[in-house]
Order: C-alpha cells, then structure tokens, then sequence
C-alpha cells in the first residue's frame, strides 16, 4: 500500500473506536422506544443501526413526538453515561503516543457534543484533544463536513489530504470523503461491508494501534 500523505492532524470517531458506550446508548434508545410504543432493540441491532445524529434520526424515527423520545434517551443517557463508559483496548496508548509527538488530535462525533466532552474529561483524555466536536457543534452533523471543519477551524487547513479521519463505520468514511480526509477504518465495518468497499476508505485496519504504523509510514517518527 502507498504510504499515506503526513498528517497535519488526526480527526477520531468516539464510540465504539476509542471507547464503548453502547450498553448505556442501547438502555437510553429502547426508554426512548418503549415511551413510544416501538418493540426494544437488541444490543447488536442498537450497534448496528446507531449511526446518524440524534437530531438527524429521531424525527425518521418517531415523527411528531421526536423531541419528546429526544427527552426520554437524554435523561437516561445522562443517568449513567459517565460511570459506564469504558475507553477501548489501546484508545488511551494510541491517542497519548500521538498527541505526546505533538500532532494535533481531534474528535468528530454523532455524540452530542456536551455529553461527548464530560465523557473525555472523565477518561481524563481531554487534554489529548485540541477540539472535541460533537453532534449539534456544527450547523451540519456527520456524514457532512462541517464538523470536520469545526474540529480543525484553529489550523487554517487548506489541504485536507494531510487530515487523517479514523472511525469504525461507514459514515465516518463518508464524512472523510466529504471533507477531503484520508479515511482510515479500524475494523471489519459490522453490517456495513458493501457499503465499505463501494466507498474505499485508504486504509482498513485490523486494531486501533496499526494506527501508529500508518504514521510511522508516511514518514513521521514516534
């Protein structure tokens, strides 16, 4: 594989490529079902099919009574999200080793924004991140751009080839794409493998730290 062009900067998924928060999701989405009368998802259709912003799928989902289901997961969510995250194997070596070579690291997330940063300021991981970008941050959430551009407003980039977007699905290749990033999967993309290969990100990795070996192959020492 040729070598990625260096990065200027780093832009991370948050859940479920540096940490997992999916039990505390999946309780707050099926309070949110049952309210509404909707059958409960299993966990594995709940990591599955959570990928647009909240303020993107409800009203798909729920209709005129979306911002009520909007009240119902952010009260439970709220209720247990911060005792239950739990960073993923290598999410904290990975970003520190980046961050301590002085790469500019940022997080672009459907989580919105507000939650996204109190649970990086738990982990204690809000010091590796020059801005944290959340759902509702930029006027357009994931897959658009704009939160890309949000993350990376302070560097004046003009060359999003140098920015580097690592996620575990298929619309964080999309908002690479978008943008103009170099996208980098970490996994196999679960449920979304035709959708992966019709957007062919430049990189698929097998585990977060393969990571560190792209870098060290665009020509950068850590």
């Amino acid at each position: 594989m040729t070598p990625l062009p260096r990065p200027r900067a780093i832009l991370f998924d948050w859940d479920n490529t540096l940490v997992d928060a999916w039990g505390t999701i999946h309780l707050a989405l099926n309070a949110a079902l049952a309210a509404m009368g909707h059958p409960a998802w299993t966990l594995e259709e709940t990591r599955i099919r959570v990928r647009a912003s909240l303020r993107d799928s409800f009203p798909r989902m729920f209709g005129d009574r979306w911002l009520e289901a909007r009240d119902i997961f952010y009260a439970t969510y709220r209720a247990r999200h911060l005792e239950a995250v739990r960073p993923l194997p290598a999410a904290e070596f990975v970003t520190s080793t980046l961050a301590g070579e002085g790469l500019y690291l940022g997080v672009v997330s459907n989580k919105t924004g507000p939650l996204l940063r109190a649970e990086a300021a738990k982990l204690g991981w809000d010091r590796h991140f020059g801005r944290l970008v959340g759902a509702g941050d930029a006027k357009i959430d994931k897959p658009a751009p704009d939160p890309v551009y949000l993350a990376t407003q302070e560097l004046h980039i003009t060359d999003y080839n140098h920015v580097w977007f690592i996620g575990d699905a298929a619309i964080d290749v999309e908002c690479a794409r978008h943008a103009g990033c170099m996208a980098i999967l970490v996994g196999p993309g679960m449920g979304e493998e035709e959708r992966i290969k019709q957007l062919k990100p430049e990189a698929q990795l097998k585990q977060l730290t393969d990571v560190l070996d792209l870098v060290r192959e665009s020509g950068l020492t850590i």
